[in-house]
């Protein structure tokens, strides 16, 4: 009975992104450059920035198309900001402060959890810099720090992704295996590590990423600039083999490994045995879903750029389509920080389960509150009641 309700609840989440992946089709097609940037905040666009722009023949107008940020995106960025804030606190309270010794699992949720937290926190920055027309107000050391934050949340997350699968592969498929009690130690471990590369990849914030004052605009603008076309190139190809076409296909062997394991467990009637695996199983193959479906078009978007880069595509329609679209499929990779505190509550029932063990004592303790005040107010009732009586 419990694989209806999981797959009743993966197709819905999979309808809801198809749905919004259509939308974003929907509008740039409709609405239809400035370079294709890293997946972190969002850069003036290029024909704002050239002081000039009818003498440049490569740079195409659809300055009037851009209107739509100023609108759309800081309203869509603040939901983002607050489910995000709100749900990741909520996932990293009851991961940190459950009275089990936490799992594998648990221990890159958490950091997963944390990571999400960390880009989130940082949105807001953004949200003033879009309302400001790009006009960025916190200065030079901030413009490194969002950028590095939010950039480090893209690697770490895929990084964390397969990894965590890793470990359920290992946990459903060869649960004798030495060295199951000590992973949690490894786990730590590699969660060090995998921040490092995090941080490391996010480095160009630091080297390429400035605030520059644009006289026809008189706006200082938080702006990545690439000193040569190359290092965007060899940027996006780091991008497409690190965080996609590497991780990526380890996590989907291992979900595909995981799912025939299941099938074939339910198959020989042994549900009850290794439940508590597979149920972790489930909820991180959802959560790997819904991450791929975010940022694969993200992903699809950097690899057309590099395209362009070598004019295998070319023109004022693809540039405008790589331009709009890369806002677009960015921000919809920032949305899966927010939805997957909901996926461990609607999907997760160990999560649910530590969650109620975890904010037990503040219900008990508001139940006797309760208890105690209803007692008084019982004691209390008669003699009221009387007074009314006698005014009566």
């Amino acid at each position: 009975p419990e694989q209806p309700w999981l797959l009743e609840v993966f197709l819905t989440l999979v309808y809801i992104c198809c749905e919004h992946a259509f939308f974003f089709l929907f509008y740039f097609l409709n609405h239809c450059h400035h370079p294709t940037a890293l997946p972190v905040g969002s850069d003036p666009p290029a024909e704002l920035l050239m002081e000039n722009n009818t003498t440049a023949e490569f740079v195409c107008n659809h300055t009037d198309a851009w209107e739509w940020v100023y609108t759309m995106q800081p309203a869509y960025m603040s939901i983002i900001c607050l489910l995000g804030v709100i749900g990741n606190s909520f996932v990293l309270c009851v991961l940190c402060l459950q009275k089990r010794r936490s799992s594998v699992a648990d221990i890159y949720l958490s950091n997963l959890a944390a990571a999400d937290l960390l880009m989130v926190s940082c949105l807001p920055f953004w949200v003033s810099t879009i309302i400001n027309k790009f006009h960025w107000r916190f200065g030079e050391f901030m413009c490194q720090l969002v950028n590095i934050v939010i950039g480090m949340n893209y690697y770490c997350s895929v990084l964390f992704l397969t990894v965590v699968s890793m470990d359920r592969y290992m946990a459903l498929t060869k649960p004798l295996s030495q060295g199951r009690q000590r992973q949690a130690f490894w786990a730590h471990g590699i969660c060090v590590t995998i921040w490092i590369v995090g941080i490391f990849l996010s480095f160009p914030a630091v080297l390429f990423r400035s605030v520059q004052f644009f006289p026809h605009l008189g706006i200082d603008a938080c702006y990545l600039d690439y000193p040569h076309e190359g290092w965007r190139l060899r940027y996006n190809i780091t991008v497409n083999i690190v965080c996609f076409l590497i991780p990526v296909p380890i996590a989907l062997f291992c979900s595909y490994h995981i799912i025939k394991v299941i099938l074939k467990r339910q198959k020989m009637r042994r549900s009850n045995s290794g439940s508590a695996e597979r149920k972790a199983a489930y909820l991180v193959l959802i959560v790997l879903a819904v991450f791929i479906l975010c940022w694969l078009p993200y992903q699809i978007l950097i690899f057309f750029d590099t395209l362009d880069h070598y004019e295998v595509i070319s023109g004022c329609t693809w540039a405008y389509v790589l331009d709009i679209g890369n806002q677009l499929a960015t921000y919809l990779g920032y949305s899966n920080s927010a939805l997957n505190p909901f996926l461990y509550v609607i999907v997760g029932k160990n999560f649910r389960e530590q969650a109620r063990e975890v904010f037990k004592p503040l219900q008990c303790r508001r139940k006797d509150q309760c208890e105690a005040s209803g007692t008084k107010q019982t004691k209390s009732y008669p003699s009221e009641k009387h007074e009314l009586q006698e005014r009566l």
